[in-house]
């Protein structure tokens, strides 16, 4: 029996737990494909999982839910995908898809088609932070062109690609972000940009239709006064909710996004890439072997960007 290298822990605490292990190469069941992971992204996420056991529980467990790679197999009634075809996808989030491996098994029509305008390192940074993005601003707040929205952390992993795809979408976007993260924003296509380091946000702006917070905390809260009446505060950390939710006092919605795999989303996301209209990036690539430093990085609060796996 073949066997593969996965990343795994067999308690949880620091980025230290993490550690190489090897298992037998799994065999897709009817319906998955086994895919080849050629890249792999790193999110909070999985820092989270790490410290806390999250929604996997008690380790051992293997993170990752970002992968882009290769088919290999295939199983019963799969006829999305063949041996050899070059897929993206971020399968059974926030099941454990134990992605941070030099293989993955998994349903074959949660992984799309990898745009050939990216390479895996690119492609894997996508789809967590995609859907996450497309998720909240089109399916929730039902962003549509004109609108106004502001993104929280819009230099961050789902920040920069919410500030392309609203963009994308035709959409006025305001951004926060510190000072020296400022060009790369505007690159994005962010029309303003504010220093939270130096001024409150909710100091100057105002009227947006959509305020999207990836920060946590009191953000989403202090985020409903800059919201016009009948706008929406959504948010993708779930504790942040009520207090959002009584500030709002029924004047504003409120929203709390858990990200989930979504072909439809995947095939636009995929779409964007190919139109020219969004791109990722890349903060740092390392090895798989050195999990722990990418877990330290992503902990750090200071990256610029998407940190990406290499099996």
């Amino acid at each position: 029996m073949s066997r593969t290298r996965a990343i795994s822990q067999t308690t949880l605490g620091g980025p230290e737990v993490l550690t190489a292990i090897t298992r037998p190469t799994p065999a897709p069941g009817p319906t998955e494909v086994l895919v080849r992971v050629r890249a792999a992204g790193v999110n909070p996420v999985d820092a989270k999982t790490r410290r806390t056991g999250g929604r996997l529980g008690e380790p051992p467990f293997v993170l990752g839910w970002d992968v882009s790679g290769v088919v290999e197999a295939v199983g019963e009634g799969v006829t999305v995908h063949r041996p050899g075809d070059e897929v993206f996808g971020m399968p059974l989030f926030p099941r454990e898809a134990g992605a941070h491996a030099e293989h993955v098994v998994a349903p074959a029509r949660q992984f799309v088609r990898k745009p050939d305008a990216l390479d895996h390192p690119h492609a894997a940074a996508l789809p967590l932070v995609g859907l996450t993005a497309w998720q909240s601003l089109v399916d929730t707040a039902g962003l549509r062109a004109g609108q106004r929205v502001l993104v929280h952390a819009a230099a961050g992993g789902v920040g920069h690609v919410a500030v392309q795809i609203a963009k994308a979408l035709g959409a006025h976007v305001t951004g926060t972000a510190s000072a020296a993260k400022h060009d790369f924003v505007r690159g994005l296509g962010a029309d303003e940009v504010v220093d939270y380091t130096a001024v409150d946000f909710a100091d100057v702006v105002r009227d947006v239709d959509v305020a999207f917070d990836t920060v946590g905390g009191d953000v989403a809260a202090r985020s409903v006064p800059v919201v016009r009446d009948g706008g929406i505060v959504v948010t993708i950390l779930a504790p942040a909710l009520p207090a959002a939710a009584d500030a709002a006092a029924g004047r504003v919605r409120t929203a709390a996004v858990l990200c989930e795999p979504d072909r439809v989303g995947m095939l636009a996301l995929a779409d964007l890439v190919e139109r020219g209209l969004l791109r990722t990036e890349l903060d740092t690539v390392l090895p798989l072997d050195q999990a722990a430093r990418a877990h330290e990085l992503i902990e750090s609060g200071r990256t610029r960007g998407k940190i990406v796996l290499l099996p």
